[in-house]
């Protein structure tokens, strides 16, 4: 079998960290990205031969584009490019500063544009890749006190789904991923709270805080088996546009088409009538 090359970012913990090792453990290259030297240092001295790590700040633009000339430079192609470096930020939309929201957007949303971006040159070249966006359920179903991180992960699905029906002629293939919770730290060292506490929504946001403390390290989710079904669906001809992942993002999910069937059932009437005699 020919040796696939995968660029992951975010790979020191959880679903990245995962998914890094399981692809590396199935014999294919990984090339990762850490945000700390160190880190990839340790990762180089570990994985001789079978990994490259590389330090890279998905918000800055100027170190995206070395990084993209060094890769270009040492890989005659990569096959597959993961975008999984973000965080999380819970809080009621009225709480969140402009400034908490734009260091979200910033990553979860402009540095992955901006990567993806940076990237289909190399794959149009070769007619061929496969981007992974790793979203959520929250990137489908919004959910009260996490309605920033929900836009920003909205937002990343906009454009990747449009990106979809725009590569598709080019050999590009496009899979948005969107996991409920797995037991990572993404609900515990990585997740972020609005500075600001309204007690008026103690009983929206402010119960939202108080769950996702509480089910930190206890998620139904398994990081391992995630990375796993990543693997997976690149290997199909016909990869799916999403990939839901966990009993809990189906739930969210096929709330979300309920809710959204309903709307257009009650109200089909009110739509087809807004329109020229």
């Amino acid at each position: 079998m020919v040796q696939k090359i995968w660029f992951i970012t975010g790979i020191s913990s959880g679903l990245g960290k995962a998914l890094a090792e399981t692809v590396i453990e199935s014999g294919d290259f990984v090339i990762g990205t850490f945000r700390n030297q160190t880190q990839s240092d340790a990762f180089n001295n570990q994985h001789k031969d079978k990994a490259l790590a590389l330090t890279l700040d998905i918000t800055n633009p100027h170190e995206i584009k070395n990084t993209i000339q060094l890769v270009s430079d040492k890989f005659s192609r990569v096959d597959m490019l993961v975008n999984n470096a973000g965080f999380g930020l819970a809080g009621a939309i009225e709480e969140a500063s402009i400034a908490e929201v734009r260091e979200i957007f910033e990553t979860n949303f402009f540095g992955t544009l901006q990567l993806t971006q940076a990237f289909l040159p190399l794959f149009r070249k070769h007619k061929s890749g496969h981007i992974i966006q790793i979203s959520s359920h929250g990137g489908f179903k919004a959910f009260p006190g996490f309605g920033i991180y929900n836009a920003s992960k909205f937002a990343l699905e906009g454009f990747s789904e449009a990106l979809a029906v725009e590569v598709a002629p080019l050999g590009i293939k496009l899979t948005i991923v969107e996991p409920g919770p797995f037991r990572t730290n993404f609900a515990g060292s990585s997740f972020k709270q609005a500075k600001v506490i309204i007690d008026d929504y103690s009983t929206s946001a402010g119960a939202f805080r108080e769950r996702m403390k509480q089910v930190d390290g206890k998620q139904e989710g398994d990081p391992i088996k995630a990375a796993q079904a990543i693997i997976g669906i690149t290997k199909l001809d016909t990869p799916p546009l999403r990939l839901p992942l966990g009993k809990i993002a189906i739930v969210s999910l096929t709330a979300k088409l309920e809710s959204v069937q309903n709307d257009m059932d009650n109200f089909r009437d009110v739509a087809e009538n807004a329109v020229f005699d």
